[in-house]
């Protein structure tokens, strides 16, 4: 039996997970009261308002916290890599969890500048985040 391991793209999510083929991370906003919502939902939790819509934002932010996977949890996969909360610069409190590339586990820092990147597979990009450029 094989294991899909790509998230499934649902109504609430699809956005967020292909968003990156055009270059952009798409997170859902409140049309209401302007709050971004991560993880995708279809109401927000704040003023209960059901139009919420994903619209891109900047992709840049700071590292939050992060550890160092050892154990590789699929085949093929490359250890050690570093799994961070990523805090996305347009909202106190919007954390997107991804990968750490670009760098050395070592390198990595709580507070470090980080930008989105995208890694296509299959019928998904997934976000990937990356130093800013000149700060490792």
């Amino acid at each position: 039996m094989t294991v899909n391991r790509l998230p499934a793209l649902t109504p609430e999510t699809r956005a967020f997970w292909t968003s990156g083929e055009r270059g952009a991370l798409d997170i859902c906003r409140c049309k209401q009261c302007a709050r971004w919502i991560h993880p995708p939902q279809p109401i927000c939790a704040p003023c209960l308002s059901f139009d919420v819509q994903p619209q891109p934002v900047s992709g840049r932010g700071r590292v939050m916290s992060f550890t160092i996977n050892e154990q590789a949890w699929v085949p093929g996969q490359q250890v050690p890599f570093v799994f961070a909360v990523i805090e996305l610069e347009e909202q106190v409190g919007l954390w997107v969890m991804s990968r750490i590339v670009g760098c050395s586990p070592e390198q990595v820092e709580i507070g470090m500048p980080v930008r989105v990147r995208f890694e296509h597979v299959e019928d998904v990009w997934l976000p990937l985040f990356e130093p800013e450029c000149g700060n490792v």
